[in-house]
C-alpha cells in the first residue's frame, strides 16, 4: 500500500504525471493529470516531447490517505477525432454526470478541445464523437459558478497555437503581438446546459495592472502564457496561470468570471523543469495548490510528477507566494 504523499513530494512515482486538475467529488479529492510518456525523444518549443496518449485519474480520501491510481480512464485510440497529444485536462460535475475536458490535435494537426463523460469521477470516460464546435488551443479549465452557469477557460501560446487564432480563424503562420502591445489573454466561453458545446463565441479575457493598463506581451513576468485556472474565494474570482518563459504561477482577481482581471502577484516560484501548471481547490476548511515539477526524473522536461501544498490567503484576499523547495 502506498504511503500518504507529503506536501511538496510526488503523489505517485510509478508513472510520470503533470498538469493536475484537482476537484472534490463525493467528499474525496480527485486529481485529473496528464500522463507523461517515459521516452527519450528530443525537445522543442512546439512541445513534440509532450506526446501523451492517455489519462490516469488519481484520488485520495484525504491528505492522510494514500493516492490511488484508478488506471487508464481514456486513451487516444478511443477518441475518433483526435490524432495525438492528450495534454492537460480538467473535469467537472453536472447533470449527474462527470465530464472530462481535454485538448488534442485533430487530423489536421490543429489543437481542439474534446469532452468525455462518465457516471463515476474515476472513469472510465467515453469521448464524444467530435471535438467541441468552435474550440481551439489547449488547457481547458471549467468553473461552475454558484448560479450553476459553467464557464470554460482555455488557451496556450507557442505549441498551444493561441497566437494562430487572433482573427478567429486558424492562420498557421500567425505570430503573437509585439512586445509593446497588449499580451494575448486566455479565452472564455459559457458551456451549454449539457456541457457539450459553447453557447457563445469564445471571448478574450483582459488582464490589466492596478491602473487598468493591459499587461504587455513583453512583460514575461506577468503576461499570460498557458494553464488557466479559475476559482472563487470570498466573492472574488481568481484567474491563475503560467507565465511560461519565466516559469512562475501568477494570478489576477476580478468581480466577474469573464473579467477583466487585475494582476496581483506570484503564487509559485519556478520549479525544476520548464513547464509549470496547476490547480487550486478547497478541501474541508483549507485551500491547496496542486502543481508539478520534474524532480522525479532529475529535470527531464517531459517526465514530470504531480505534487501539492497548502495555499494561504492574506486578510485582503491576496495569496501568499509559495517556494516549492522550502
Amino acid at each position: 500500500m502506498n504511503k500518504p504523499a507529503q506536501p511538496k513530494e510526488p503523489l505517485v512515482t510509478h508513472i510520470y504525471t503533470a498538469d493536475p486538475s484537482a476537484h472534490v467529488f463525493d467528499g474525496k479529492i480527485y486529481i485529473y493529470p496528464s500522463h507523461d510518456l517515459d521516452h527519450d525523444g528530443p525537445s522543442n518549443d512546439n512541445g513534440d516531447q509532450y506526446a501523451m496518449e492517455d489519462y490516469h485519474i488519481l484520488s485520495m480520501d484525504d491528505f492522510n490517505s494514500p493516492c490511488v491510481d484508478h488506471g487508464e480512464a481514456l486513451h487516444l485510440r478511443d477518441i475518433p477525432w483526435a490524432k495525438q497529444q492528450l495534454w492537460a485536462p480538467d473535469a467537472a460535475y453536472k447533470n449527474n454526470t462527470y465530464y472530462l475536458f481535454f485538448p488534442a490535435r485533430d487530423k489536421e494537426d490543429i489543437f481542439r478541445l474534446g469532452v468525455a463523460t462518465s457516471s463515476t469521477p474515476a472513469g472510465p470516460f467515453t469521448a464524444q464523437e467530435n471535438y467541441i464546435p468552435g474550440s481551439y488551443s489547449i488547457d481547458p479549465a471549467v468553473f461552475i459558478d454558484e448560479d450553476n452557469k459553467a464557464y470554460i477557460y482555455f488557451g496556450g501560446l507557442w505549441g498551444g497555437q493561441l497566437e494562430k487564432w487572433q482573427t478567429g480563424t486558424f492562420l498557421p503562420d500567425a505570430k503573437g503581438p509585439a512586445e509593446n502591445e497588449p499580451a494575448l489573454g486566455p479565452r472564455v466561453a459559457v458551456l451549454s446546459e449539457d456541457m457539450l458545446t459553447f453557447t457563445n463565441e469564445p471571448q478574450e479575457i483582459k488582464i490589466v495592472d492596478e491602473e487598468g493598463n493591459p499587461i504587455l506581451a513583453g512583460d514575461e513576468d506577468r503576461r499570460y502564457f498557458e494553464g488557466p485556472w479559475v476559482h472563487k474565494y470570498n466573492g472574488y474570482y481568481y484567474l491563475s496561470y503560467s507565465t511560461g518563459t519565466t516559469h512562475c504561477l501568477v494570478y489576477a482577481m476580478s468581480e466577474h468570471p469573464q473579467g477583466p482581471y487585475v494582476f496581483k502577484g506570484t503564487i509559485l516560484t519556478p520549479v525544476i523543469g520548464w513547464t509549470t501548471h496547476h490547480s487550486i481547490v478547497q478541501f474541508q476548511d483549507k485551500w491547496y495548490l496542486f502543481y508539478h515539477d520534474c524532480s522525479l526524473s532529475d529535470g527531464v522536461n517531459h517526465k514530470r510528477c504531480v505534487k501539492y501544498t497548502e495555499l494561504t490567503y492574506n486578510a485582503d484576499g491576496t495569496i501568499q507566494t509559495i517556494d516549492p523547495y522550502k
